[in-house]
């Protein structure tokens, strides 16, 4: 390999000219992982080594690379790292639980540099921006370490449109940042700037604001702070100069926090988009399987929610494969006319199936396939399947059913139907086909399980109504959550995806607040967020401070009946 030369060592470099001791500063953004440029994935994705710097980074890095938490031995409290985990180094607090000096955090990036590995050193905002970036890079530099700048989107304005609140318009163009952390501000130079943007500033806002006034800002000068920006638990409070910190005192505000002051801060009574957002903060539990549950996360997120995944289901292969085995030799050779997909895992197991022989797509020439809606055959498309029968009415085995053609001796050569289903399914459809002339090989194509219990401090927020609300999205799925960590609290909103799971969640003492119009992951999500949207306005039209369902106080919200 070739080397490179520097003033202070050696460094071996790659074949495409990088040397291994290379750094890369990340900008993480203020908070929202959304905000992640492309670059940034890539980087956090392959890293060997990640250097953090706040408490949220670790799950950050874990969120990007799909992976889960380490395994806590119980008895021993030895700690398992997952597979394919990347070391995490602490860049911000020290062994002593205190703030890492710019020096001492630089000498964490280098040794870790000097092993060879691919580092990543996540900075919260961007690397060069009010950040110990510069400081670390000049240590790399000096120990002859290679290094790259990633930036970031800084909090600086980001946390102000997360707000609401423009920081420049048509009328004030002007806009200074400053930090309050420096003792020495003259506030007197900052009179003329339209808008001001001040760091550091929660702990001394009472100085902060009182230097404003007497440097010669007018009192009523509008005020923000907002506090864990652009992420679900942001909170932003308004008021002036002469109140901010009486204000900032009652909601108790804490870092990290952005204070911005100016007449653009007026604008956010009508531009607030983020929190004003239907489900915005709200902790919603997500009981579906490992495999599905992301999905429905993703759309929760947009409504403002925080999900939370907790496996009610295992998905696993049938007992017994041979069933399965037979029904596959004979969809390749020919004994089928039509082939039904109720549900995606079993256009999975199908297709896993198919690919342990060896067999693709073509295996369905010439055979019919039939789907129970539009997500199954939208999973069946993205197979290069197209579904010939769909529901268009209800997307249910009974809507499926209602739509099958009765079997016609003349135009159907062959009479038989392949069914590859739960363990756990129903008879209905199979006695539906049948009554309408078809034979019907019933296959077990996958087994449900009930997954293992979640961690007993989920638990306790699930009975004890932590939770804000629980998406249903299968009978099962309740009979599963309630068999392994107990029934939701009062309070929790409970939203179910069609009849017969709301008619099981009752079953099971539950009363069913949101039900969904179709039976989908985006119809129910879009329920639960017309439910939230509802009720905001509801207290926003009564004066009333918009809260939670988890915030609501006990025995607010009632049982099912039982009769």
């Amino acid at each position: 390999m070739a080397e490179k030369k520097t003033a202070n060592s050696t460094t071996t470099a790659t074949p495409g000219g990088r040397p291994v001791r290379w750094v890369s500063f990340v900008g993480a953004g203020p908070g929202d992982p959304e905000l992640l440029t492309v670059r940034a994935l890539e980087l956090i994705k392959d890293a060997d080594v990640v250097v953090t710097e706040h408490a949220a980074h670790e799950a950050l890095v874990r969120a990007v690379r799909g992976l889960g938490d380490p395994v806590v031995n119980e008895e021993t409290g030895e700690i398992t790292e997952v597979e394919g985990a990347p070391i995490f180094l602490d860049g911000g607090f020290g062994d002593d639980e205190q703030p890492l000096t710019a020096a001492a955090r630089g000498k964490v990036v280098v040794k870790a540099a000097k092993t060879g590995n691919r580092v990543v050193r996540l900075m919260v905002g961007d690397p060069f921006t009010f950040g110990t970036g510069p400081e670390e890079a000049q240590a790399c530099v000096k120990a002859g370490i290679g290094f790259d700048i990633v930036p970031g989107i800084s909090s600086v304005t980001s946390v102000a449109s997360y707000a609401g609140i423009p920081l420049s318009d048509r009328q004030h163009r002007d806009v200074a940042v400053v930090s309050a952390a420096d003792a020495r501000i003259d506030w007197s130079s900052y009179n003329d700037c339209d808008t001001l943007v001040v760091l550091s500033a929660v702990g001394r806002i009472d100085e902060v604001s009182a230097a404003l006034i007497e440097a010669g800002r007018d009192p009523e000068t509008p005020v923000s702070m907002t506090r864990n920006g652009t992420s679900t638990e942001q909170q932003t409070i308004v008021a002036t100069l002469a109140t901010i910190a009486k204000e900032a005192k009652a909601a108790q505000m804490a870092p990290p926090a952005i204070v911005v002051v100016g007449k653009v801060v007026a604008q956010r009574e009508r531009l607030s988009w983020f929190e004003t957002k239907p489900l915005f903060g709200w902790r919603v539990l997500v009981p579906r399987t490992k495999e599905q549950a992301p999905a429905l996360s993703t759309k929760l997120r947009s409504f403002g929610a925080v999900p939370e995944e907790v496996p009610t289901i295992s998905v696993e292969p049938p007992r017994n494969p041979l069933q399965m085995d037979k029904a596959i030799r004979g969809l390749v050779e020919g004994r089928y006319e039509w082939i039904a997909f109720t549900s995606f895992n079993a256009v999975r197991a199908v297709r896993e199936k198919l690919e342990e022989y060896g067999l693709d797509a073509r295996a369905f020439s010439g055979l019919k396939i039939a789907a129970v809606g539009e997500k199954t055959a939208q999973h069946l498309a993205e197979w290069g399947l197209n579904a010939d029968l769909v529901p268009t009415g209800e997307q249910s085995a009974a809507g499926l059913l209602d739509e099958w053609p009765a079997f016609d001796e003349v135009l159907d050569p062959i009479n038989r139907v392949f069914l590859p289903r739960a363990d756990i399914a129903t008879e209905n459809l199979v006695a539906g086909l049948i009554d309408l002339g078809w034979e019907v090989d019933d296959v077990t194509a996958y087994r449900t399980v009930r997954a293992a219990p979640p961690p007993a401090p989920t638990r306790e927020a699930i009975k004890s109504g932590k939770f804000d609300a629980v998406l249903f999205t299968s009978s099962s799925t309740v009979r599963n959550l309630v068999g392994i960590a107990g029934k939701p609290h009062a309070t929790t909103v409970i939203a179910a995806i069609g009849p017969a799971t709301a008619k099981t969640a009752e079953e099971h003492g539950l009363r069913v607040d949101v039900l969904a119009s179709e039976p989908s992951i985006e119809d129910l999500v879009s329920a639960l967020a017309d439910f939230g949207a509802a009720r905001r306005a509801d207290l926003v039209s009564q004066g009333l401070p918009v809260t939670k369902p988890s915030q609501r106080r006990a025995g607010g919200r009632r049982r099912a009946s039982t009769k």
